[in-house]
């Protein structure tokens, strides 16, 4: 029962997302063949939202569910690092017309076969976390 708050969030985030179809390869596939602004108002939204959320957390110092404050360091800029990851990112996003989140929501949906792209990220996760220390960062 102590997690079933995150359940209900969960399941309605879902539902939301199936609803405004961002979940659905079609958007998907016509944002990255550049003939609709639908995906890209809504990831544009996310990205707006989450500056604004940031620099609210920021600026009042506001606390965590714990109690302690919230500290947001600095990160260091790294262009080849984020040029390198932001790639793979989005070759497996058009690959499998999904990116992670909405995996789990298109399983919810019925499409069974997201299944093994979760899997594949599962198995990607695990192989970075083996050979983390051999690579440049």
């Amino acid at each position: 029962m102590k997690y079933f708050k995150y359940l209900v969030l969960g399941i309605a985030f879902g539902i939301t997302l199936t609803k405004a179809e961002v979940v659905s390869w079609y958007r998907i596939y016509e944002m990255f063949k550049f003939q609709s602004f639908h995906m890209y108002g809504v990831i544009g939204s996310a990205v707006v939202l989450g500056i604004i959320i940031t620099q609210i957390i920021k600026r009042t110092k506001m606390k965590s569910m714990s109690g302690d404050v919230i500290d947001i360091p600095p990160k260091k800029f790294s262009y080849p690092r984020y040029l390198i990851g932001g790639t793979i990112f989005g070759l497996g996003w058009a690959m499998t017309g999904a990116c992670p989140g909405p995996m789990f929501i298109l399983v919810g949906n019925g499409f069974l076969v997201m299944l093994v792209a979760i899997a594949s990220g599962l198995l990607g996760t695990y192989v970075y976390g083996r050979l983390r220390h051999r690579l440049p960062h």
